[in-house]
This record gives structure tokens, C-alpha cells and sequence, in this order.
């Protein structure tokens, strides 16, 4: 007997004139698993789905002054949204965020108004130490090699005394003085807090800096060499190491975005109201994070987009402001949050393995 054996080929049904053989490897997925694989389809259905519900159910909700206030809600959680969404697609998440907004808002009032100085002055100095606190712990995470949970637990502590403590120490009181009548208040006020009309709609600008912050960072991840570094340490860091990705580089300029979106939506507040409470911020890192989850970022990294959450930061102030537009109780509000929350992971997880399913 011979101790090799030829190869029988396989009988088949030849394939129909002008009809391609494919092989399984380069067969291309149904249209529906290719929509599925985006991470903002789910949530802008779910979005869609609030948003119906919400016109039937809250009446009020159909008016033009009553979704520009929707949308005024949104933006604010939106454009902090964005920058926490970059960080959870790079593969980590700030608990400092809610804080270090209020962080920037106290140090631009005090210092203009303790300092008699024009507002542009604590503005600036303000954009700074934003941006410091996120370098901070972006270059303590990279060094120490700790999870970033517990370096901005740790900074999310100590932005929370340090705002009560120096504003008590400064002013005497919780709050900060009234800063209205300084010099450069109205400049300032033009760029962070301004209303426009739009149709007989009173529309906050914070709307117009939300659509343009999230096209810049959809521009950033999907067509610059920066948002294929998000992507990649986000995946797997020691993997983008090797091939050249500047990883420190990338982790910390991450947690300074975040710090740049904390500053700005820090400005909102100190030009919209003129005054800042110094316990305020708490709680609100998990509103940004859960606006991220919901619009399709995974919280192990390495997926996701800007699209997905500016639908989630939507869909957060639909459901608070059509509570009340409804005139429910609105102690509801949070388990809305916390229902919405769930059924993203969930659904977010589903919509993931049926993507990659062969």
C-alpha cells in the first residue's frame, strides 16, 4: 500500500452562469450586522423611541420653548460627555469630571472678583488649572500604573474639600460673590451663556458649542492619525506600545480634554447664574459616564464614537425635563436614568456579539 494518498476532489454543483463563488472569508456581512456593528445605531434608536413616547405622553414637550429646553439640558451634559467618551474609548474614565466643573467655575470668579480683575483674566487662569488637574491624573495614572478608578476617586475627594474649604476661606460663605458688574462680564457671558432666536425660540448657545464639539471629535477619531491612538491603547495599550503608538502621550492628553470640557462647561455656569455654589458637581461624573455608556462606549476600552453619546446626553435630558413636562413626580428621574442605563449595557452587549458573529 502506498504510503500516500491522492486527494479525491469534491463533487459539486458548479456554480450558475454569472454568479461568484465566495468561501465564507470574504463573504460580506448583511447590511442589517454592518448597522448593528456602529455603536450609536442602538442608542439612537433608543433615543427615537424616548423621544415618541415623551411627545405622547407630555404634550408640552411638542413646543418650540419646551425642546430648546430639552436641548439646553442635553448640551450641558453633552459637551462633557464628549471628552469623558474619548477617555472611555482610550480605556479609561474620570470620576473627578462633576467637581473639576465646578473646580474651574470657582477659580474664575474668586480670583477675578477677590483681585478686582477683568473676568478674562479668571477665565484663563482657569482654562489652566483644568487642564492641569487632568494632566495631573493622567500623568499619575501612566506613572503609577493604578487603576484609573482609584487615581480620580482620589481627585474627586480632594477637588470636592479643596472647592468647600478655599471658598469658605475666601468668601465666608458657600458661594461665591456676585460678578456681574465686572469688566468683561458681558464678553464672556457673549461666548458661554448667550441666547439667540431662532424661529420666535429662545436658544442657549451651549447647544450650538455641543453639535460643533461633537463634530470635531467624530472628525478626530475617525479621520485623524490621533483618534487611531484613542482607539489603540484603548484595545490593548502594551499591543500599541509596540508598534509605536505614543501611549503616555495619549492617556494624559485625554484627561486634559476632559479637563478642557470641565473648564467650558464650568464658564456656562459661571456666566449663567454669576455665582457658584461650591458643593455642587457631585454625582454628576456619573451622569457623563452613563451618557457615554449609553451611547456605545465600552467601559473595557478600545470602542465606541462621539456620535453614540451626544444621542445618550439627549436622551438624559428628554427623559428630565419630559418628567416634568408630563408633571410626574420627578424623584423618578434617577431610575429613569438607572433603567436607561442597564438597558444600554445590555443591549450594547447584544448588538456587540451579534456584530462579530460569524
Amino acid at each position: 500500500m502506498s504510503m500516500t494518498q491522492q486527494a479525491t476532489p469534491a463533487v459539486g454543483t458548479p456554480p450558475a452562469p454569472g454568479q461568484k463563488q465566495s468561501d465564507g472569508r470574504t463573504q460580506r456581512r448583511p447590511l442589517a450586522l454592518r448597522l448593528l456593528a456602529r455603536p450609536e445605531v442602538g442608542v439612537f434608536l433608543g433615543a427615537v423611541a424616548v423621544l415618541v413616547f415623551f411627545l405622547f405622553a407630555a404634550p408640552p414637550v411638542r413646543d418650540g420653548s419646551s425642546m430648546a429646553n430639552i436641548l439646553y439640558q442635553s448640551s450641558t451634559i453633552g459637551i462633557m460627555a464628549l471628552p469623558v467618551a474619548l477617555l472611555m474609548i482610550g480605556g479609561e474614565f474620570d470620576l473627578s469630571a462633576g467637581v473639576a466643573v465646578i473646580t474651574s467655575a470657582l477659580t474664575a470668579s474668586m480670583l477675578s472678583y477677590q483681585l478686582t480683575m477683568n473676568v478674562w483674566v479668571g477665565v484663563i487662569v482657569a482654562l489652566l488649572v483644568s487642564l492641569a488637574i487632568g494632566a495631573f491624573n493622567g500623568w499619575l495614572l501612566v506613572k503609577t500604573g493604578l487603576p484609573s478608578f482609584l487615581v480620580t476617586l482620589g481627585t474627586f475627594l480632594i477637588l470636592q474639600g479643596v472647592n468647600l474649604a478655599i471658598t469658605k476661606l475666601v468668601t465666608g460663605n458657600v458661594a461665591t460673590d456676585d460678578i456681574s458688574d465686572m469688566d468683561g462680564f458681558t464678553q464672556a457671558q457673549k461666548l458661554f451663556a448667550s441666547t439667540f432666536e431662532v424661529g420666535g425660540v429662545n436658544v442657549k448657545i451651549t447647544v450650538v458649542w455641543w453639535l460643533v464639539f461633537a463634530a470635531l471629535a467624530t472628525w478626530v477619531l475617525l479621520r485623524t492619525k490621533y483618534g487611531n491612538w484613542i482607539f489603540a491603547v484603548g484595545g490593548n495599550k502594551d499591543s500599541a506600545r509596540a508598534v509605536g503608538v505614543p501611549v503616555t502621550f495619549t492617556k494624559i492628553s485625554l484627561f486634559m480634554l476632559v479637563g478642557f470640557g470641565a473648564w467650558f462647561v464650568g464658564m456656562h455656569q459661571l456666566f449663567s447664574f454669576n455665582t457658584v455654589q461650591s458643593g455642587e458637581g457631585v454625582g454628576q461624573e456619573l451622569i457623563y459616564i452613563a451618557a457615554a455608556v449609553i451611547g456605545g462606549c465600552l467601559l473595557t476600552g478600545g470602542y465606541g464614537s462621539a456620535i453614540g453619546p451626544v444621542f445618550g446626553a439627549f436622551m438624559f435630558g428628554m427623559v428630565q425635563q419630559g418628567i416634568v413636562y408630563a408633571g410626574w413626580n420627578p424623584d423618578w428621574f434617577k431610575a429613569f436614568l438607572g433603567v436607561m442605563l442597564l438597558g444600554a449595557v445590555l443591549i450594547n452587549l447584544w448588538v456587540q456579539r451579534t456584530a462579530t458573529r460569524r
